[in-house]
């Protein structure tokens, strides 16, 4: 039987742009509570002081404003290398922060987002991609 599966290499712009919203979206959703809300911002900024970060106060807002900001942009395909730097860069801080002491299953979110970030800022946005408007496609 012959699968002829090198024929699915024609629908890598889909699934990248599928993978770039989706993740955009989870992104979105994940931070839009500290976005809407500055009672879940204080939890945030300390939670993050229960872990030891400097000026929590300050890092706080801007993971959030990483976080949600990359998002948006990750949806709509524009500045999608920048994006997964910064997401990329973020989730490191998270994974060594917060999760470095769990089990691997604990880290397993946060390091699917540290590679999705660099997976993000190797392809760029792909075809269907606002980037492409910019000369900034793959």
């Amino acid at each position: 039987m012959n699968l002829k599966l090198n024929n699915l290499a024609r629908y890598s712009d889909l699934t990248l742009f599928a993978l770039r919203a989706l993740t955009g979206a989870f992104l979105i959703h994940e931070t839009w509570d500290n976005v809407s809300s500055a009672a879940r911002m204080t939890e945030f900024v300390e939670f993050l002081g229960q872990f030891g970060f400097p000026a929590p106060a300050l890092l706080a807002p801007l993971s959030v404003a990483i976080q949600f900001g990359c998002g948006i942009l990750l949806v709509g395909g524009l500045l999608t290398r920048v994006a997964g730097l910064l997401i990329a860069v973020n989730f490191v801080v998270a994974v060594l922060m917060v999760h470095w002491d769990e089990a691997f299953r604990g880290w397993w979110p946060a390091i699917v987002l540290v590679f999705l970030g660099l997976h993000f800022a190797a392809a760029g946005s792909g075809r269907f991609g606002l980037d492409g408007l910019f000369g900034k496609r793959r």
